[in-house]
């Protein structure tokens, strides 16, 4: 099974730039997209459901905002757009679908990075999060989580990481959350058991030709809980193309392997 998460920063302003093109000469199983910043009745344009595949969105209730879709082959079982808590319901941040024994989740987590006040919402959202991460490990099934995770755990996850160790995305706090959620709850780092390179990152600023000299942050990544660490086979960061300022992480599961 190939996996594919991509934060869009803008679903249609991916579509200009050639992500739908791209694609579709991919052979995805599971497309997660996150920041779709568009309601689902915007999205007029047959593109926005890709052929071959079940489509779902989540939109947020601000217009223009935040949002989650995922698109399948396989038609899932039961989809869920709510997890009971907020910002993550009216932000539409969650969206998880579940086949036999697996779920897919697309989650957008927020960024702190605005001001003093964001970064306090958000650590206040990851400690939330954490209980409903805590709660799915209880569950009989296991679980791809496909995210924009705004933040980095090890100094290999980012380029500078001396000047942002107080700055939103690799603060001592958050890389402690990612810590738990690894030694405590269990959860793996998917992209890490196959690919231990320095320079890999999913996300750069648009400033300073952040881009073009490779100075970004690993942002995006598929946290996988411990019964499918035997199915990962590939990663890889797609960075050929320009679709949003962060690229397509693509992961290959061999989901027999671990007997699903």
């Amino acid at each position: 099974m190939n996996v594919i998460t991509f934060n869009a920063n803008g679903i249609r302003s991916a579509r200009d730039k050639g992500f739908f093109d791209w694609l579709a000469s991919q052979d995805a199983d599971v497309v997660c997209i996150q920041e779709t910043k568009a309601q689902e009745h915007q999205l007029t344009d047959a593109v926005f459901c890709p052929q071959g595949y079940h489509c779902f969105y989540n939109d947020a209730e601000k217009k223009g905002y935040s949002g989650t879709a995922i698109y399948t082959r396989q038609k899932p079982e039961k989809v869920h757009t709510t997890v009971g808590w907020e910002p993550m319901d009216n932000e539409g941040r969650w969206l998880q679908v579940d086949f036999p024994g697996l779920s897919v989740v697309s989650m957008y987590v927020p960024s702190g990075s605005a001001s003093e006040e964001r970064q306090a919402r958000k650590l206040v959202f990851i400690e939330d999060l954490y209980q409903h991460l805590a709660a799915l490990r209880r569950k009989r099934r296991e679980f791809i989580i496909c995210a924009d995770w705004n933040m980095c755990h090890k100094e290999i996850d980012l380029k500078n990481w001396k000047g942002n160790l107080k700055n939103s995305g690799f603060t001592q706090e958050e890389r402690a959350w990612l810590d738990r959620v690894y030694s405590e709850l269990g959860y793996i780092d998917s992209f890490r058991l196959v690919n231990q390179q320095p320079d890999q990152y999913t996300w750069w600023s648009q400033r300073g030709q952040a881009r073009a000299k490779n100075v970004g942050w690993r942002l995006d990544y598929q946290m996988i809980t411990p019964g499918l660490e035997k199915a990962v086979k590939r990663a890889a960061i797609y960075t050929g193309e320009r679709f949003s300022d962060h690229a397509p992480q693509i992961m290959e599961y061999d989901l027999q392997a671990c007997g699903l």
